[in-house]
């Protein structure tokens, strides 16, 4: 049997590669080829997806996903792993206030204001703390008190925040923008939906990261894992990637599905942002992980 990653992948970029529509984005200055509509689906319980026609940094998605877990948007735990956000830090104040009781039993304010570098749009920050509520602590206790509800719905995507009057100005919006959970027969299944997909760089990482989440929600709440689901509005390659997807797609698949077995209290212990979490899952996935050779340095575009 063939991982079935590699087989949905290898495919979508063929399929890029040959009917993409290629135009020049105005935002990047780069020319694409794009596809619209384009899904993977994929059975977490027979493998886990993850790209092995090219070796990718498997510490990369996981500290990610920790990351966005600890719904933080500062980087100090991230940058241990990996400097994939820096680009999109920017300076923010923030009000650090404390009382003071006075003697007639008020309070009295004091402090400052203080600037700390942050990423304006985590995802995590925007799942755990952004819009008021902590979307991930309600997703848990709806569905680990009703298994049927279909309401598991979490989103990144602030419309007062990202797109439209922005336009191509702004460059750090949600690509990923919004995914649903449900359980279906006693498994947990996800749909992620994601606005915008750099099918070379973007694609494989967010593919692993989610799929990783879903383990971890399924192990919190009590349930099996059960499909994933990727929806791509916009599946794109860059001009300067070509040569390299054409390289992928030339590419014999030869790897078996990659098995993984999540890690004990991997939820909570993300959570508090347990480095050696990282370790752990990276040696799990490592030792049934084989890829074929890496394609050298692949350019981000922002």
């Amino acid at each position: 049997m063939k991982n079935e990653f590699d087989v949905q992948y290898q495919e979508m970029l063929k399929n890029i590669l040959e009917t993409g529509i290629e135009e020049k984005n105005e935002r990047t200055g780069h020319v694409c080829k794009s596809l619209p509509g384009m899904t993977m689906k994929f059975d977490l319980e027979k493998g886990f997806p993850i790209l092995t026609l090219r070796k990718i940094p498997l510490k990369v998605f996981i500290a990610e996903q920790i990351w966005f877990l600890m719904g933080r948007r500062d980087l100090e735990f991230l940058q241990k792993f990996t400097k994939i956000w820096d680009n999109f830090v920017i300076e923010v104040k923030t009000a650090e206030r404390r009382p003071v009781k006075l003697k007639d039993g008020s309070n009295y304010w004091i402090g400052s204001d203080t600037t700390e570098n942050v990423v304006e749009a985590a995802y995590g920050y925007r799942w755990r703390k952004h819009f008021n509520r902590d979307q991930i602590k309600g997703l848990v206790d709806l569905l680990s008190a009703d298994h049927t509800s279909r309401h598991g719905v979490v989103l990144m995507w602030d419309p007062g925040d990202d797109g439209l009057s922005n336009g191509t100005k702004k460059k750090n919006v949600p690509c990923p923008y919004t995914y649903t959970v449900q359980i279906i027969g006693g498994r947990l299944c996800l749909h992620l939906i994601i606005r915008s997909n750099d099918m070379m760089l973007g694609n494989p990482h967010d593919v692993s990261g989610f799929a990783l989440l879903a383990h971890f929600l399924a192990q919190k709440i009590g349930v099996g894992v059960g499909t994933m689901t990727i929806s791509i509005s916009n599946a794109h390659i860059y001009d300067i990637h070509f040569d390299q997807a054409k390289e992928i797609v030339s590419r014999k698949i030869v790897h078996e599905p990659v098995k993984f077995n999540c890690p004990q209290n991997a939820f909570d212990r993300a959570e508090n942002g347990d480095e050696s979490l990282v370790e752990e899952i990276f040696v799990e996935l490592k030792k049934n992980y084989n890829p074929q050779e890496a394609l050298g340095k692949i350019e981000i575009v922002l």
